[in-house]
């Protein structure tokens, strides 16, 4: 198949981004795919001759993307349009496109409504569900009505807050964190009321709502749900700290064990209560959801992950390996349930 594998973007995962595009372009053309790696919002300069070539140097292209990273700020300021030069008509071209994009302007279901309106296929769910788990606040009452337990918390609105927690019902320990963000950037712990507003002034400066929560002190897991089925469970223990952005992309800084050294009640329940996450957001095709539990056995949903990482050191593909699924394989069944909701789609209309 002709694939574009669309990385990048503007986002704060914007290099996570293009770790995981290398990684799936260079699966997929192992695979005997015409796979080419695309920035979604620097581009093309020109179109090739060949769009698809058999010969490609996916760490080329990716270098090439990478070059751009510290130009990102000032191009968004200068620019109007997200889409980088030929990236629509490129995705056009394409059997299918691989979205590698985290975070906003890639997992928000921006691009996916852009692409539903062009008729271009892409991985993933719908538009409408990436919106809804892109934004914790919404998707935490989501998970309340549909019996999901998720740590008790309320959404603040820059310059419509009070700095008393105690106004919301909340004490700490407690944590701060974007709306909309992802890769826990922006993500603070905090343990006294000094602590919480430096927070909040910090968080503010990504995105102008944020999330304030009770603190669930415990173990993180995460699980995977491909096709409404829930992965293996996979357990995150930070060396140092909590489970922030270092500790999840620099190898050796987390100790992950799948499946988790859990009881079967307790692996068989996270499984049911990520599988109902997905259903109760409306998610198609895969997810991953994370999820803390306490030394009692609560577990407490976090939230979900519409385009989750793919990068070498990333939790959905060590779960599939753990059921005796490879990297390559993982990328392969991604894009088959996508072009079948896809097909499924385009039959009715």
């Amino acid at each position: 198949m002709k694939i574009v594998v669309l990385a990048g973007g503007t986002s704060t995962e914007r290099e996570v981004s293009i770790s995981s595009g290398t990684m799936v372009c260079k699966a997929l053309r192992e695979q005997g795919h015409h796979a080419i790696l695309v920035d979604v919002f620097w581009g093309l300069e020109q179109l090739p001759e060949q769009l698809f070539p058999e010969s490609y140097d996916v760490n080329l292209a990716s270098e090439e993307i990478n070059s751009h990273n510290a130009d990102i700020e000032q191009a968004v300021k200068e620019r109007r349009e997200f889409f980088g030069p030929h990236v629509i008509e490129v995705c056009q071209e394409a059997d299918v496109v691989f979205l590698a994009l985290h975070g906003a302007n890639g997992e928000d279901g921006k691009i996916q409504a852009t692409f539903d309106l062009f008729g271009i296929p892409y991985t993933g769910t719908g538009y409408l569900s990436s919106a809804i788990a892109m934004d914790k606040g919404l998707a935490k009452q989501f998970f309340e009505i549909n019996d999901i337990p998720t740590p008790k918390g309320i959404s603040l609105f820059e310059n419509e807050y009070s700095t008393n927690p105690a106004d919301y019902g909340l004490e700490f320990p407690l944590v701060v964190k974007p709306c909309c963000g992802g890769s826990s950037v922006g993500v603070y712990i905090t343990n006294t009321q000094k602590e919480y507003e430096e927070a909040l002034e910090a968080a503010f400066k990504y995105e102008t709502e944020l999330i304030v929560e009770e603190y669930v002190k415990g173990r993180e897991f995460s699980v995977g749900v491909v096709d409404g089925k829930a992965y293996p469970v996979i357990e995150i223990a930070p060396i140092e700290g909590f489970y922030d952005y270092t500790n999840k992309y620099k190898a050796g800084c987390a100790i992950e064990t799948c499946p988790a050294e859990i009881s079967d009640e307790q692996t068989v329940q996270m499984q049911k209560y990520a599988e109902a996450g997905a259903k109760a957001l409306g998610i198609e095709g895969y997810c991953r959801l994370d999820f803390m539990m306490r030394e009692d056995g609560r577990m407490y949903c976090l939230e979900a992950n519409t385009l989750p990482g793919m990068t070498a050191t990333s939790l959905l593909p060590r779960e599939a390996q753990a059921i005796g699924i490879d990297y390559p394989s993982l990328c392969e069944e991604l894009i088959r349930l996508s072009l079948k909701r896809y097909e499924a789609e385009h039959a009715q209309r």
